[in-house]
């Protein structure tokens, strides 16, 4: 704990707990004392894994966001959601085409979208969900695709949907959908795999497992990286 961090009263599944006002909601539970099993993932936001809900003193409102970015404040009232249980359809996307029939299928509820945009204001990722689920419900899969592409699956947009439309799962239907039926064929990535299959990278491959741990650990330290 920093010098001049103070400390601020949060409570954490109903129980207060004094914690530095300079930590993130994650690092506020493990300072409480708490474990991380499930609802810890990347630790960077971009896996979804720690979804949030919380209220302030004298606030109406249900605040959301992921507990690996969000900062403490005085009088939090926190619950943590590491999974949200939204119905998920399986389909075959070989069998099925990049349009609105195939997401209303699978996900009916679409219809009852009201455009209340409550599921773009509870996105701790701030993509326009309303507008994607919107798109698929008007057979535009590109555009619903390029929209949710940032989606990191937290479920919080379903959390308040007064629809209940998992918006999360149409969103990778649609990228599903556009990336099988719609976007061209990566070409770089077929190259990539006909070098693979020819055997260009065997010999750096048996090098790297001969390598023991440190030195494989240097050489991750050391790599190429691209500028930030």
């Amino acid at each position: 704990m920093a010098q001049e961090d103070k400390m601020v009263e949060i409570f954490i599944m109903g129980k207060k707990y004094r914690v530095p006002d300079s930590l993130t909601i994650m690092k506020a539970f493990e300072y409480a004392g708490y474990k991380y099993i499930r609802g810890c993932g990347c630790r960077g936001g971009f896996c979804g894994a720690c979804a949030t809900v919380y209220r302030l003193p004298e606030d109406y409102k249900l605040h959301v966001a992921l507990a690996c970015q969000e900062v403490v404040q005085e009088g939090m009232y926190i619950a943590h959601i590491p999974f949200y249980p939204a119905n998920k359809e399986s389909y075959d996307i070989g069998k099925l085409t990049p349009d609105a029939q195939s997401v209303l299928k699978h996900y009916p509820t679409v219809y009852r979208c009201v455009s209340c945009n409550t599921c773009t204001k509870a996105c701790p990722q701030d993509i326009q969900v309303m507008d994607y689920v919107q798109a698929a419900l008007r057979g535009d899969i590109a555009k619903a695709a390029d929209i949710s592409f940032d989606c990191i699956m937290c479920g919080l947009c379903a959390s308040r949907c007064p629809a209940e439309i998992p918006q999360f799962n149409v969103g990778i239907l649609t990228r599903r959908l556009y990336s099988k039926h719609v976007a061209p064929p990566a070409q770089h990535l077929a190259e990539r795999l006909k070098e693979v299959e020819e055997g260009k990278f065997d010999e750096e491959l048996e090098k790297l497992m001969k390598m023991g741990t440190e030195e494989v650990k240097e050489l991750y330290v050391n790599r190429d990286m691209e500028p930030k």
